[in-house]
């Protein structure tokens, strides 16, 4: 646990964080200013759908185009937070539409929400007060699998074991 929140390492695929190069990390943005830049950049394709986003253990957000894998966008680091985010533009300011902590190679928790809104504060962008939608991951301790739970039926959907009811994802935390 850092002193900002509870860490995720990544625990998806190992042959997608050895693909991870140093310096190939997302944007990082820590000010409205940096925010400004990053988003004249990019195109009207790119703004149609989300964007790949983590929350640096810094607290820092880090964006980059949304077929990025969280590991290389986080440049294979420990993340506060993991996700997809869109933007829409509101009068003369940018805004977050949506927001979710979708990262099948994170899985983090519901909880990490307070990071992802310290981190959109710190750009000073209008947010939703919680993920849009909530993303519940859970690793089923039968058959090692992780799980994405739906509709709370927390059953695995490989074995049919019971789920634990908190986040267990990473059974090294």
């Amino acid at each position: 646990m850092s002193a900002r929140g509870r860490s995720y390492r990544y625990v998806g695929p190992v042959e997608l964080k050895a693909a991870v190069r140093p310096g190939s990390g997302g944007c990082r943005i820590s000010s409205a200013a940096e925010f400004g830049d990053w988003i004249a950049g990019r195109s009207a394709a790119e703004l149609a759908e989300p964007f790949t986003f983590v929350v640096g253990v810094d607290g820092a957000l880090r964006l980059a185009p949304r077929r990025s894998e969280h590991v290389a966008c986080a440049g294979g680091a420990l993340v506060l937070s993991a996700g997809e985010i869109s933007f829409v533009r509101e009068a003369d300011r940018w805004a977050v539409s949506e927001v979710s902590n979708q990262s099948t190679g994170y899985c983090p928790d519901i909880g990490s929400w307070p990071e992802v809104a310290r981190a959109l504060d710190c750009v000073g962008l209008e947010r939703p007060s919680s993920f849009t939608p909530e993303v519940v991951f859970r690793w089923c301790p039968g058959c090692q699998e992780h799980n994405i739970v739906r509709e709370d039926d927390f059953v695995c959907v490989f074995c049919g074991s019971d789920l634990p009811e908190m986040w267990n994802v990473d059974p090294t935390a």
